[in-house]
């Protein structure tokens, strides 16, 4: 049986080449359930999602990776968030009808961009941005490991209006004397991988299918969920870097600022009386900005 919403890595023994498999399920249903996406932006939205699993349980860091993909086509943005914790909530902006089509179809001229917000105070964000490059999700990032990581990384990520799911094998550094052999075997049994069986099978399955052959070592699996980090607190604190004289300016205009989490539709409100309690104490808790 299918292990929902959760995470396996593996490895080849003796071979520079590691695994993962993610199922997103509930996850996944969190985040249609939230805004009506069309159809072809669903099949982006949840590719990235877990893309965004697969490639953040390669790193070893305490915060939150952020995926953008920003276009000038009919789709304007594509955002997924995946913390260290692997918790995860998605987000896009489109404009119009979408019919199906390669990412140039749905972004146009567009960039890619991957930010590592830390948790630990003091310590700097990194952000890669490169151009799109590719016809799907999987071929974008492929080619932004390439670039920008000069890791040699393939993707292969399908999702459906239930579920999104994903694997990645990526060539770990190894001695300039050894063989690709393990590396291109590997790669050449994950392309045969289809859509139903990532989908459907169970992770275990599906290394035992593609690898059995091989000397494979598995990890215990990492549940992944959704969880969506905005709350009053961050909306408030967003309100005071506004300062005090702006925030009057916007009730005496409106009489109340209203604010949707763009994530969870969550809505926040904030009247003259939690305006005033907002600059009572110019203490401001800090709140990692999140990347638009």
């Amino acid at each position: 049986m299918k292990e929902q919403d959760s995470l396996h890595r593996f490895v080849f023994e003796n071979s520079p080449v590691r695994g993962e498999i993610v199922n997103l399920d509930a996850t996944w249903r969190a985040v249609l359930e939230k805004h009506a996406y069309p159809l072809p932006l669903q099949t982006l939205l949840g590719e990235m999602m877990a893309a965004a699993a697969l490639l953040a349980a390669t790193l070893k860091f305490s915060g939150t990776l952020i995926m953008q993909m920003h276009g000038s086509g009919p789709v304007k943005l594509l955002v997924v968030e995946c913390t260290s914790e692997m918790t995860m909530r998605a987000t896009a902006k489109w404009d119009g009808e979408i019919a199906d089509g390669s990412i140039s179809d749905l972004l146009g001229e567009g960039r890619f961009a991957i930010t590592i917000d830390p948790e630990e105070e003091g310590k700097q964000s990194y952000q890669g941005i490169v151009s799109l490059e590719g016809a799907t999700v999987s071929e974008v990032l492929e080619s932004y490991m390439q670039r920008s990581e000069q890791l040699e990384t393939r993707l292969w990520l399908e999702a459906d209006a239930g579920q999104a799911a994903g694997m990645l094998l990526q060539k770990l550094p190894q001695e300039e004397n050894e063989e690709d052999d393990a590396w291109n075997r590997a790669v050449h049994l994950g392309s045969t991988i289809s859509r139903e069986e990532l989908l459907n099978l169970p992770a275990t399955e599906i290394m035992f299918r593609l690898f059995h052959e091989e000397d494979i070592r598995a990890f215990e699996r990492t549940p992944v969920s959704f969880r969506c980090s905005c709350s009053q607190e961050r909306v408030a604190n967003m309100l005071r870097m506004l300062g005090q004289e702006e925030v009057h300016s916007i009730l005496d205009e409106l009489e109340t600022i209203e604010v949707d989490c763009e994530f969870c539709n969550r809505h926040y409100a904030f009247d003259a009386v939690d305006a005033e309690q907002l600059f009572v104490t110019n203490v401001i808790t800090a709140v990692p900005p999140t990347v638009h």
